[in-house]
């Protein structure tokens, strides 16, 4: 029997057991899948915005992977730290370990005024909202919703869904499974202006074109752009000189970035009047963030300009924009496992098809895949591909791998170290104690936001 720890239980995990599962050089194969979190799927749990019902779905395909008899969720056992278990032990407990632990720290702007309160990572505000349990009470719900307005710092789709979570109403959220906390933060939100702000033009945006439109769908908020800032792009100021340049995205994405600058996305309240307003401004690059009584009251930017090269360049000229929040959504970085090499200036696990590299070597038995891998790039989708080419290495390294001594019985050995693992019988009565949560407040499932509530959650398994 080929026994194999995959460490993550989001796509890239899930998607790595499915392939080892799917395969048939090794057909008795036992796959345990940690997480430190009691809760599995990652972040189609904890980053899919809760409004994107479709792409949540998602879970029922990961689901029926963990339901397999060959695969054991193993939740609420961290990877590394100083409470959970180290990857030596996991190299003597199992043949092989997959390591898909993502990305989960955020890139700095790394300007002056940056660590202000009421200036925070769109991560953390997404975590806020998903109900992660790592977030607990925020300071959202107290004091950054009071603003009038706010700055998204970036223009990927990250950006475009904490924009959209600001300027969508709260009774649409309502049906969604948003915390009691930040759902009534949000029914109180002050936010009437959100601007999505990017250094570059929009034909270098990162945003898809379904995530882009959605803003101008908001029920009563209005999406403008600034036709200057549009018009400084030399793809969108002559699209036809080089349409077969522009991939598709770019160009459908110009087309709605038209529409709007014409005035194109105008939705209003009963009365007709806008009650959001939700500006995407271009060529604006950070260079400090204002203060005002001990707090962020703005952003000021610096003006670029196309160089010639695909890049920007400073025009000498400023501008400053007034907000309350600011939210910065510049990208992902995967953080040093201890225990694991790492290349800091990548963010990743030095690999070779998926096998970690120790001083330049395969190290026997170690794996990667996801972000963690190759970095925070491609979409959901992306992490299949990955995670077969890992599996493929890790099936060639087998036969070698099945000679070393792999536990009997790797849970209990874990559970003689003081950890106290989360099956699946505990996550469903998580899913359950969700429900009924949500029943008695009139809605469906709403996420535990909470370590105490979702580990209370897990024990009562006769729920």
């Amino acid at each position: 029997m080929l026994s194999v720890a995959v460490v993550g239980s989001g796509p890239s995990g899930v998607y790595t057991a499915q392939a080892l599962l799917q395969q048939s050089l090794v057909p008795d194969v036992r796959i345990h899948v940690l997480d430190r979190l009691p809760t599995p799927y990652g972040l189609v749990r904890y980053g899919v915005a809760p409004d994107h019902e479709k792409i949540k779905s998602l879970q029922n395909s990961l689901r029926a992977v963990l339901e397999d008899d060959r695969v054991t969720f193993v939740g609420n056992v961290g990877v590394g730290g100083p409470d959970g278990v180290s990857p030596a032990r996991l190299a003597e407990l199992y043949h092989a370990v997959v390591y898909c632990v993502g990305a989960s720290a955020d890139r700095a702007l790394s300007v002056p005024g940056e660590g202000l309160p009421g200036s925070y990572s769109a991560t953390r505000f997404v975590s806020w909202y998903s109900a992660h349990p790592d977030i607990g009470a925020d300071p959202f719900a107290r004091d950054a919703l009071e603003a009038r307005s706010a700055v998204v710092i970036g223009v990927g789709n990250v950006a475009v869904d904490v924009a959209r979570i600001l300027a969508r109403g709260a009774g649409e959220l309502r049906r969604t499974d948003v915390p009691r906390a930040a759902l009534g933060a949000l029914e109180r939100s002050r936010v009437r202006d959100v601007h999505i702000v990017g250094r570059r033009g929009p034909s270098r945006a990162r945003f898809t074109t379904k995530e882009l439109r959605e803003l101008g769908a908001l029920p009563g908020a209005r999406v403008t752009v600034d036709p200057a800032e549009l018009a400084l792009d030399p793809a969108y100021a002559a699209p036809e000189e080089a349409p077969g340049t522009l991939p598709a995205v770019v160009r459908r994405n110009l087309e709605v970035l038209r529409g709007w600058s014409a005035g194109g996305a105008a939705a209003g309240d009963a009365s007709g009047a806008a009650v959001r307003r939700v500006r995407l401004r271009f060529f604006l690059r950070p260079v400090e963030l204002l203060e005002r009584a001990g707090r962020v009251a703005g952003v000021r930017f610096a003006r670029t300009a196309p160089d010639g090269t695909g890049g920007v360049q400073d025009t000498g000229a400023y501008e400053d924009i007034e907000a309350g929040l600011v939210l910065r959504a510049v990208g992902y970085r995967g953080v040093e496992l201890p225990g694991l090499p790492f290349d800091p200036v990548r963010g990743t696990v030095p690999h070779a098809a998926g096998r970690v590299l120790r001083d330049g070597s395969p190290s026997p038995g170690e794996y990667v895949a996801g972000w963690i891998k190759r970095g925070p790039t491609g979409v959901i989708g992306s992490n299949r591909s990955c995670a077969k080419e890992t599996v493929a290495s890790l099936l060639a390294d087998a036969p070698a791998l099945t000679r070393r001594r792999a536990a009997d019985d790797p849970l209990a050995a874990l559970r003689r170290s003081g950890l106290r693992p989360v099956e699946w019988d505990g996550w469903l009565s998580i899913e359950r104690a969700e429900a009924e949560l949500g029943s008695s407040l009139g809605r469906g499932p709403v996420k535990i936001p909470d370590w105490p509530g979702l580990l209370a959650a897990a024990r009562d398994e006769d729920r």
